[in-house]
């Protein structure tokens, strides 16, 4: 609907990955020179890691586009809790293989073979494995026994791994100890800095077609980085929107006022309150008099504060506000439970800084690499104890 409105030739905010809208941020190029040299080592792993929407996709489509097909055969998987031998099934696929109902041994023969073939054209073999958080341990075990495969002291299958934040204390684990010693890159793709939003939107525009028309100002642009968190993926969401909402009103500028009016709209869809659990009701004690506790009532009295003066009973201008009635005191009860709350709190804070303190180092330890001086886990448990 937009696209007409604005004169542009296709949607420039599109959510589904496009490596036609590549834009070359200051971590997206930093992932490109990890994974420029990750292929000219020709082995190993490479580990491209982000939070949901942060352009993993979208960046690996954009390397497959600069590959020569006559140079790399390259075979896409998108794991789903994937066993090892359908894994093994997928590989084979993209080697032209019909596995069938074969065995685990056959495949692997199969595979080897298949490799084999490839290098014999004179093109290396390259699997890209997706949302790779999602894989058991057990098919992460055979990916690594996959990069095994040699011909003459060369490898014959490199592998990229792309995943969720949660992927990089996976690969912590112990029995991946083999697994994490082959990975010779790896990098997290953080989100767009604030000065990088204003040329995105431009870049993805003039993708399009796009001639001035809309145009953002620079508290809109700033509201939009806000809320999308510098998310490529939020960011898409909120500027598809605004175009929207844009078109629907007949709006060439779009200001921090209507960015706002967009952004209420898209807080609505999901209201925080329904996402965060409500907390179970806590009974009240009736109180002695024979007419029903009012909440305003309740409230303060809880609290300690004065009760407020009912709409129905409004106080003269000029007369004296009456004293607020003492608040009860505390039985012991209440005491200990208070003070019992507060110990949990603070207790839960400090753990809470301590396992922060625990996956900062072990992200810095991974990025270090193997020189990088390996934390003391066991300390940092003592401390979040």
């Amino acid at each position: 609907m937009y696209d007409d409105h604005y004169g542009l030739q296709g949607r420039p905010f599109q959510l589904t990955p496009d490596p036609r809208f590549w834009f070359d941020t200051a971590t997206h190029r930093k992932a490109m020179a990890y994974l420029g040299y990750g292929l000219s080592q020709g082995e190993g792993f490479v580990v491209i890691t982000g939070d949901p929407g942060a352009g993993k996709t979208t960046l690996m489509g954009h390397l497959l586009s600069q590959i020569d097909p006559e140079q790399l055969n390259v075979i896409k998987i998108v794991s789903t809790q994937l066993s090892p031998q359908d894994l093994l099934r997928l590989v084979a696929a993209g080697l032209d293989i019909d596995a069938g109902n074969a065995s685990k041994a056959s495949m692997l023969a199969a595979i080897e073979r298949g490799l084999h073939a490839v290098a014999r054209s004179g093109r290396r073999t390259l699997l890209v494995v997706d949302e790779a958080q999602a894989l058991p341990f057990e098919t992460l075990e055979e990916l690594r026994m996959l990069s095994n495969f040699q011909a003459g002291g060369y490898p014959l299958l490199q592998i990229f791994l792309l995943g969720q934040p949660e992927f990089r204390l996976t690969l912590q684990d112990p029995r991946l100890e083999q697994l994490r010693q082959r990975v010779i890159a790896m990098h997290h793709l953080a989100p767009m800095d604030a000065d990088e939003v204003e040329p995105y939107l431009i870049h993805r525009l003039s993708c399009v077609g796009w001639r001035g028309k809309p145009r953002f100002t620079n508290d809109a642009v700033a509201m939009m980085y806000r809320w999308s968190g510098g998310s490529p993926r939020r960011l898409n969401q909120l500027a598809s929107r605004v175009l929207l909402f844009g078109a629907v009103e007949g709006i060439e500028t779009f200001g921090g006022e209507e960015v706002a009016n967009v952004i209420a709209d898209l807080d609505g869809d999901t209201p925080e309150s329904t996402l965060r659990p409500r907390a179970a009701p806590q009974p009240v004690a009736p109180a002695p008099a024979e007419e029903p506790l009012e909440l305003n009532d309740v409230l303060p009295r809880a609290i300690g504060s004065p009760a407020p003066v009912h709409a129905g009973e409004p106080r003269p201008l000029g007369t004296p506000a009456p004293s607020p009635a003492p608040a009860p005191a505390a039985t012991v009860d209440e005491v200990a439970l208070n003070r019992r709350i507060a110990e949990l709190e603070t207790h839960l804070k400090t753990q809470d800084e301590a396992l922060r303190r625990v996956l900062t180092l072990l992200v810095d330890w991974v990025e270090a690499g193997e020189s990088g001086k390996r934390p003391d886990i066991a300390a940092l448990r003592g401390n979040a104890a």
